[in-house]
């Protein structure tokens, strides 16, 4: 549906009001040159009824959109599918690696309310932050990936490629900021370069915007969205500095403390949603004589206990490298960190490695050396990771590789633009563009006040965009689904080919491109903008569909 009614509608509504205007006797631009002497549908000397003339026009292009409607219904998006922005032969991959969390493994809804629970409980046992905080509950719906969060004055908000606010998205603990309110305190609605993240979504360098784009980051949104929300209402005077450094190193520590990995080890099968299909993946690829490996920044038995639940006990006589703690994004541009080997107990050793040994794992190191120690280089690698900066566009931009994303999102960005009502509204959004791109040409004080009211509808009509990290996040993959398992039915090694669609997907998150290292995608539009500079090649996929890339349905293991 997207592709076809991102054009369909569009081309619709310029049709409808190009016939309508041929058949009023003028178009639009010959009537404003011919003047009073040619008026439009009116009797001779008699002045135009432009109001008229322009709603007709209105209600011919309704009556054409709903007439598109059906046929778009029966060209539906597939959920489950695998997106390519970019054409690839997997015969020619000869090297697939892995991330491990999101990827090869996918977590419960158990497990942000974990995280949540734990950093609150840091926050007042270790931070002094009041015990009233308790009170609060991890809430699932509030907040998604890509948000910015502005440190100095303590709001969430989302904030679109071109650094614009989006008015009705900015949120001061668990309330809307008024959108004057909004325009006021960053003096319009445009936040400046300078203030925002760094291409990792750090802030630094005295910058007040930090962007959450990891899956794990939406607990931490919402326990500052929270505490916020205590201060507020108990009219608590603080520093928002101080509240997001807590917030922050709170969520830490779930991690680095190994909170979260002993909670998920002593209860594996509430924490990890079981993929009996994910060791078909693997054991296909393998026994087509392809390698593999595994780099996460997870520590190493916490991974062992992961894969022997959804993989088996040999988990690791299917990979030819693994490496654990590998600080992603640092891995892929520190040059200093060797590799340390790890024994059975866990220990680390400190023998120099001179080769990455099957079967053996290793911490730390860094991609240059992982490339001189294995010569896996340039295209014939295929990479599959779910954080667009962590796993996937140094690799991209620096290295060569393919790669792949993972997101877990997309089947349900997908399912939405398939109802009727997204359809409707799309449909009717973009024909009313046309029809606003064909009529703006008439500007006799009549003609505006409707062209007024049109635009105030699209205005009202148009869906929010989503995020800077949408924006940012998928266009730059070469194929895109929303779960590995799927690849498992899709792909045939030596035959499949994936080409990419004209217009891969009009939902603006599918559009991304690089500009002075800041990547962009465009939401409402069914094309990459025009400013880009620099086009990411990679792919793009959604968690149910990993698997159907690497094996199609007649060729399943």
């Amino acid at each position: 549906m997207a592709t076809a009614a991102a054009a369909v509608a569009r081309r619709a509504g310029a049709r409808a009001a190009a016939a309508l205007l041929s058949a009023c006797g003028t178009a639009a631009r010959g009537w404003r040159r011919a003047g009073p002497a040619r008026p439009l549908c009116t009797a001779p000397g008699t002045a135009p009824d432009m109001k008229g003339y322009l709603w007709e026009r209105y209600r011919e292009a309704k009556r054409s959109t709903e007439d598109l409607v059906p046929s778009i219904m029966n060209n539906l998006l597939n959920p489950d599918a695998i997106f390519s922005n970019n054409e690839m032969s997997l015969s020619d991959i000869e090297i697939y690696g892995f991330d491990y969390d999101y990827t090869l493994v996918f977590y419960s809804k158990h497990l942000h309310t974990l995280i949540f629970n734990a950093a609150r409980d840091l926050l007042i046992n270790e931070h002094r932050y009041p015990a009233e905080i308790r009170k609060y509950e991890y809430d699932p719906n509030f907040a998604i990936r890509g948000l910015h969060y502005d440190v100095q004055r303590a709001v969430l908000m989302k904030i679109d490629a071109f650094h614009y606010i989006q008015l009705g998205t900015v949120y001061r603990g668990l309330s809307v900021v008024p959108d004057e309110e909004v325009i006021e305190m960053y003096e319009g609605s445009h936040v400046p370069l300078e203030q925002m993240s760094d291409f990792y979504g750090k802030s630094s360098h005295g910058n007040t915007m930090k962007q959450f784009m990891d899956i794990f980051s939406l607990p931490e949104m919402s326990l500052l969205s929270c505490v916020n929300e205590y201060f507020l209402k108990n009219n608590i005077d603080y520093e928002p500095v101080h509240l997001y450094k807590d917030v922050k190193d709170s969520i830490r520590d779930v991690h680095i403390k190994g909170i979260m990995y002993r909670a998920i080890e002593a209860d594996i099968e509430k924490y990890i949603c079981y993929a009996e299909q994910t060791r078909a993946v693997l054991a296909k690829l393998a026994d087509h004589g392809k390698k593999m490996f595994l780099i996460t920044n997870s520590p190493s038995s916490f991974v062992d206990k992961g894969m022997r639940y959804i993989v088996g006990k040999d988990w690791r006589d299917l990979f030819d490298v693994v490496i654990v703690q590998a600080e992603k994004p640092n891995f892929f541009n520190d040059k200093r960190r060797p590799f340390r080997k790890v024994n059975e107990k866990g220990v680390l050793l400190w023998d120099k490695i001179h080769k990455l040994q099957k079967g053996q794992i290793y911490k730390q190191g860094n991609l240059y050396e992982f490339l001189k120690l294995t010569g896996w280089r340039g295209s014939k690698v295929l990479y599959f990771g779910d954080h667009i900066y962590s796993d996937l566009a140094d690799l991209t931009l620096k290295h060569g590789w393919r790669t792949g994303a993972i997101i877990p999102e997309l089947r349900s960005e997908l399912k939405i633009m398939n109802t009727e009502q997204y359809i409707q509204t799309m449909t009717w959004l973009q024909t009313l563009t046309g029809l606003l791109e064909q009529m703006q040409v008439h500007r006799d004080a009549e003609s505006q006040l409707v062209l007024q009211e049109w635009k105030k509808e699209r205005k009202e009509m148009r869906t929010k965009e989503d995020t800077y990290h949408q924006r940012r996040g998928i266009w730059g993959q070469e194929i895109c689904t929303n779960n590995l398992v799927k690849l498992t039915l899709y792909f045939l090694v030596c035959l499949t080919v994936y080409y990419p669609k004209p217009k891969p997907l009009s939902r603006p998150f599918l559009f991304l491109c690089v500009k002075d290292r800041k990547v962009s995608c465009s939401r409402l539009s069914g094309r990459p903008p025009r400013t880009c500079e620099l086009s990411i090649k990679c792919i793009c996929f959604s968690p149910v569909s990993l698997s159907r890339l690497l094996f199609p349905p007649s060729q399943g293991p």
